[in-house]
């Protein structure tokens, strides 16, 4: 049996402009440069730089003749007076206070080139090949990887080769042509393996005691040079510690990522434009947002006039009016752009100010031991948004300081309490982690048991636990594999 009843809900749904006023305080400047150029080509309602002062001519001026055909619509069916007042508010027109001429935008050059692949094929058009030699040297160029490294097994080659190639041969064949790509440029490269790599880069350096006993450790103990079982490779090879230490040097100089060393491989150059910059004036700390987040705005006047023409006419046809409500559609998004970009400037200033302020004494100093515990929810509560907007804030955009360009979320840490039972920064015990790191014995380098007993001593009485995590997160390998010799 259906039944009808009433039933009340409290919900709240963001309208379309606060998601999309969400999504621009979240683009960081580069992506906001590129959104804003998409606006300015979809809507012609909008236009950058200063307005112009003198009206432009009406595009229904005195020459307009009125149809004869068509209805006739009364001008009380859109009210025009709404859109040609807005357009003369200056606020509109959005310029920050802190934007100077010394903030136009700088574009950064970068060098054409060629792709790495292409890099090592030139150097294949000096070699004498045969065809089917060039036709697997060419394949196996090209299943060299962004390290320089050839991932793949031979057998996996030898059957591609077959299906895709139309290439019946051998595997020794392969394993010749291989020899030949490992000589190419930069060394090390097309090795299968990070110790054939290392091998192939010390075969081309000139011969010494040193190089050649280098040599015979990666060849028969690889795996116990990783792991830096030095008493093992002393004992096994009846050599010195200075002996030792030399050979381990030669190989600590060769490149483990040959690939990554050419300027003109396929990996995207990232430039990191800031958002903001703080700088010490007068023992005071002094806030500016990037003046590229500020672009100057405002509505189209031509548009503008568009609409007075229409006001003015007397008789409205059908067709003018279409053409009307097309403009206002245009003036609408406009407006609500240029009202956006300026509630999305308030947000990134008022936001990173409140973080400034929050950790003065880290930006008066730089030194990180300085920095407060801070979480979203401090500055949300402080600046009176909500956290999803600190974070948006927080996770895509950049500050310059004194003390270099960094991502705003490296501020915010979480809190613990120290003996004194005070709160205190986990990036303040990273800190003084890393510290002692750097300052142990590298012949016995201090075991998690032995950093958890030293903070402790410091004030921080944290578990062993923490400390390998705190360890890893600032990617410090294990005790073992600090020893130096």
């Amino acid at each position: 049996m259906l039944k009808q009843h009433l039933q009340f809900k409290l919900s709240q749904k963001l309208s379309p402009q606060q998601i999309q006023l969400m999504k621009l305080i979240q683009l960081p400047t580069q992506a906001f440069e590129q959104r804003l150029k998409q606006e300015l080509e979809e809507n012609p309602a909008l236009e950058t730089g200063k307005e112009e002062s003198d009206a432009l001519a009406d595009d229904f001026g005195d020459d307009y003749e009125e149809p004869s055909d068509a209805e006739n619509i009364t001008a009380e069916d859109i009210n025009i007076d709404d859109y040609l007042s807005d357009d003369e508010i200056p606020e509109y027109r959005t310029k920050a206070n802190n934007y100077s001429a010394d903030d136009d935008e700088k574009s950064v050059p970068y060098a054409a080139g060629i792709s790495f692949n292409q890099y090592l094929i030139n150097q294949l058009n000096t070699v004498y090949l045969s065809d089917e030699e060039w036709s697997i040297a060419e394949f196996l160029v090209g299943s060299v990887d962004e390290s320089g490294y050839i991932r793949r097994p031979i057998t996996d080659i030898l059957d591609d080769l077959a299906f895709t190639q139309n290439i019946y041969t051998e595997k020794e064949s392969i394993l010749k042509v291989l020899k030949i790509v490992q000589e190419l440029d930069p060394p090390g490269v097309g090795a299968r393996s990070l110790e054939e790599c290392l091998n192939i880069q010390l075969k081309r350096k000139e011969a010494t005691p040193s190089i050649a006993m280098a040599q015979t450790i990666l060849e028969k103990s690889f795996e116990q040079f990783t792991k830096k079982h030095y008493k093992k490779l002393l004992q096994k090879y009846d050599i010195t510690e200075e002996e030792l230490k030399d050979a381990i040097s030669e190989i600590e100089k060769l490149n483990p990522k040959p690939g990554g060393s050419y300027a003109g491989n396929n990996k995207m150059i990232e430039h990191v434009v800031p958002d903001f910059s703080i700088r010490i004036v007068e023992g005071e700390l002094e806030l500016s947002l990037n003046g590229r987040n500020a672009p100057e705005l405002h509505v189209s006047r031509e548009y503008n006039n568009m609409l007075k023409g229409y006001k003015d006419s007397k008789e409205k046809s059908k067709t003018q009016k279409d053409a009307v409500m097309f403009i206002k559609q245009k003036l609408d998004a406009a407006k609500w752009f240029i009202d956006a970009i300026r509630q999305r400037q308030q947000t990134l200033f008022i936001t990173m100010n409140s973080i400034m302020h929050y950790q003065e004494e880290y930006f008066l100093t730089g030194d990180e031991r300085n920095l407060r515990p801070m979480i979203l929810k401090d500055i949300a509560d402080e600046i009176e948004m909500d956290v999803s907007t600190v974070s948006r804030v927080a996770n895509s955009k950049y500050v310059d300081t004194p003390y270099g360009t960094k991502l705003i979320k490296e501020y915010f840490s979480e809190s613990m309490k120290n003996e004194q039972g005070e709160d205190v920064s986990t990036k303040e015990i990273k800190k003084i982690l890393e510290t002692v790191i750097a300052d142990e014995e590298k012949k016995k380098p201090l075991t998690d048991d032995r950093l958890a007993a030293i903070l402790k001593e410091k004030g921080y009485p944290i578990a062993r636990r923490t400390v390998a995590k705190y360890r890893e997160q600032l990617s410090i390998p294990v005790a073992r594999l600090r020893k130096q010799i």
